[in-house]
Parts: C-alpha cells; structure tokens; sequence
C-alpha cells in the first residue's frame, strides 16, 4: 500500500513537471500582455490594458483576422461537404478502391506541413493558378480533410446498419435516407469536426506561408511582427489566439463525447 501510494506520488509529480515543461512558456506571453512594458522591463506594479485597446485599432491585425476567419470558414464548408460524401462512399461497402482512396485522404494529414506546402506551391505553379486566399484555403482543406472525414466515418461505423435498411424497406430513397436518417445522427460528429478543422486552420503556418500570396492570414502576421522583437501587443495576440484555440478545442470535446456519457453525468 505504502509503495503503491509512493508510486502514485511519483506519478503525479512527473505529470506535474511534464505539464510545466509544456505549458509553463505559455504563461509568460499571458501575463506579460496585462502590464506595462518599458525599455524591455515590466512593470509588475502597473497592471494595463493598452496593449488589447493597441490591438483592437491595428487595421493590420483585423485585415488578417478577417482573412483567417474567411480561410478557416472556407476549409471547414469543403472539408465537410468532402469528407463526408467520401466516408459516405467507403462505409457503404459497394465500389472498389477504397482502401486506395483512405491512403489518399490520410497522406496529406501524415505529412509534415512544409512538404505539403512545397507540393501545392508546385503544382499551382505548373499550372500558373495565382497565389492568393483562394489557394490558401485549397491548401487548408487538404490538410484538414483526413481530421473530418475520420470523425465522421467513425460516427457512420457505429450506426446499426438496420436504420438505414428499414428506411430503404419503408421506400425512402438514398437522399431521403440520407437527411432523414443519416444526417440527424451525424450532427454532432460534424459539429465536433468542424471545430476541430477551423481550429487547425486558424492556426496553421507553414502551409499558408507556402501557398499565399499578398494577403496574410493571422498567424503569418503574428509571424512577421515576431521578427522585429517582442512588444506587448504581440503578447497580447498571442493570448488572444491560445484563448480562441483552446475554447475551440474545448467546444469540439463537448461535441464529440457521446449524448449518453453526458446524459450519465448530469
């Protein structure tokens, strides 16, 4: 009892210095953006808020907002509309090559981003199609259409294939099956994925800066305001994007915890 108890101990300290590790230089960005920053020492006894109100007034920083929101809206809807005709297709079980097919869809995701990245800048090069936010969300799809077609397959897996054969023996047809079965029981799976998509999108770098062209998304204008040093309204972004991605990550949790788990704990 006592060594299970040490060992317990042990445990917890190690996931305790683990977690520090990881998470431990997240804090300093945090709370360096709530004080005062003057020659390169804070001031810890002046708390502030200027470095947001800074933010809030940079038309440099909402441009690419917009622009991150219009890619990440854009992958998402494609990702969604893809995936799902493509796990749709594989879970019916009729039709060959869809082991090939899964390869395909897994490869973009398995590969590290600069080379994906290097991939499209070729191709669109070769077929002189302009860098713009057009091929940036053409690269964003790609890279999240592995993350939604899984979730969504998955979903489709663990429906009793008897729902859709007694919708079909009831004289549906493949599209009423689809929005009047399929669909109301994929919901929560899609809403899960496309969380989880955007949020990938909001923050991916490498890609973008590969494909894009004049205009810039949020993290490649973090990146080019990190190369002329530190100031507050760069910390201040910086909370700002890890908030935004964590409420996300916590939002597709909540979509993708089965409706029974949840009935049980409450």
């Amino acid at each position: 009892m006592i060594a299970s108890r040490s060992a317990m101990v042990v445990l917890a300290g190690l996931t305790g210095f683990v977690f520090l590790l990881l998470y431990g230089p997240l804090l300093l960005p945090i709370v360096s953006s709530f004080f005062m920053v003057k020659q390169g020492a804070m001031l810890w006894d002046q708390p502030t808020l200027q470095a947001y109100a800074t933010l809030a007034q940079n038309e440099g920083i909402l441009e690419a907002l917009r622009n991150t929101v219009t890619v990440g809206f854009s992958a998402v809807v494609l990702s969604l509309a893809i995936g799902t005709g493509l796990a749709l297709y594989v879970n019916s079980g009729e039709g060959a090559g869809r082991q090939f097919l899964q390869f395909l869809v897994f490869l973009p995701f398995l590969l590290p981003p600069i080379i994906i990245g290097l991939s499209l800048l070729i191709f669109f090069r070769e077929v002189d199609f302009p860098r713009s936010l057009v091929t940036v969300i053409i690269g964003h799809t790609v890279f999240v259409l592995a993350l939604v077609y899984r979730i969504v397959l998955v979903r489709l897996q663990a429906l009793s294939r008897s729902l859709v054969e007694a919708s079909y023996d009831l004289g549906a047809s493949g599209w009423q099956t689809f929005r009047l079965v399929l669909l109301p029981n994929l919901t929560g799976a899609m809403a899960g994925a496309a969380v989880l998509a955007f949020a990938l999108s909001f923050d991916e770098t490498m890609i973008t800066i590969l494909v894009t062209g004049t205009q810039n998304t949020l993290p490649i204008r973090l990146w080019a305001m990190m190369r002329l040093g530190f100031t507050p309204d760069i910390n201040a972004l910086v909370t700002l994007i890890l908030a935004f991605t964590t409420a996300l990550c916590l939002l597709a949790a909540r979509y993708l915890t089965p409706r029974e788990l949840l009935a049980e704990e409450s």
